[in-house]
């Protein structure tokens, strides 16, 4: 067991990637605390996790409640060897019909609470620890309407750098894991019936090289790499969970030839 008698923090835990990593961690050993908004799908979550898990409320835009969440959850669970900053929300924001609060609203979400996660978990943290941002493969792949949501994800991976230099100190390392398409919540709505969502899914699946979109379990077992000891010499990285999208999209089969007949 890689995590076995380490002690995790995971925001954005009751659901998606989060919650995805949250079964990993528990199924490696560790005991994990989970915050999120909703009280409903938190309290699944706890249950289905067991009792190594712990579920807390808070909205992380809310820096005084992720505060008290996380000091509540060091004083039952232990100081933290591992940190998952995952909430995160998508935000639609074409240029020239986009408001000022929908832009700042995915920023506060996307990076200031991400920030402010790290640094109220630094007081709990043990030296040594781990830290994992969720960034995304949209802060290099220049999608239509998503500028607050790319700028917001390049921002983590910037955040991370500078973390990094600043703790090593502590030999506390500070990664980055940017998913690509995966089949989370955050595509609810993406279409509005079961059919429109697999034609939806395929047209996506065309511009990724391996053909897919991914499961919240490969990026969770990614998380669960940066988190363990068998990560210990990385520092300041970012590791695209992508399918090959940033890294060679010309491979994607909307670019293959057609086999000669």
């Amino acid at each position: 067991m890689r995590l076995l008698n380490k002690t995790a923090l995971i925001t954005g835990g009751n659901s998606g990637i989060g919650l995805a990593t949250a079964r990993l961690f528990v199924a490696e050993g560790a005991r994990v605390a989970i915050t999120g908004r909703n009280r409903e799908t938190l309290e699944a979550a706890a249950k289905e996790l067991g009792p190594q898990a712990l579920a807390l409320a808070a909205d992380v835009t809310d820096v005084a409640a992720t505060e008290a969440a996380i000091a509540t959850a060091a004083d039952k669970l232990g100081k933290f060897d591992v940190v998952f900053a995952n909430a995160g929300i998508p935000g639609h924001t074409p240029a020239g019909s986009t408001s000022l609060a929908v832009f700042e609203q995915v920023l506060r979400t996307n990076v200031t609470a991400v920030f402010f996660t790290v640094q109220s978990a630094l007081p709990h943290l043990n030296d040594g620890a781990s830290i994992v941002l969720n960034g995304s493969v949209i802060s290099r792949l220049g999608n239509p309407g998503y500028s607050a949501y790319a700028a917001s994800k390049a921002g983590v991976r910037a955040m991370a750098r500078v973390l990094a230099s600043e703790l090593s100190p502590r030999s506390i390392r500070v990664n980055v894991v940017s998913p690509g398409a995966s089949r989370t919540p955050i595509w609810n709505g993406a279409a509005p019936t079961p059919e429109a969502f697999a034609a939806f899914e395929k047209r996506i699946s065309g511009v990724i090289p391996l053909g897919r979109i991914g499961e919240p379990e490969e990026v969770a077992k990614t998380v669960l790499f940066l988190a363990s000891d068998d990560a210990s010499n990385i520092q300041g990285a970012e590791l695209f969970v992508d399918g090959g999208a940033t890294a060679s999209p010309a491979g994607a089969p909307v670019f293959r030839a057609e086999p000669a007949k």
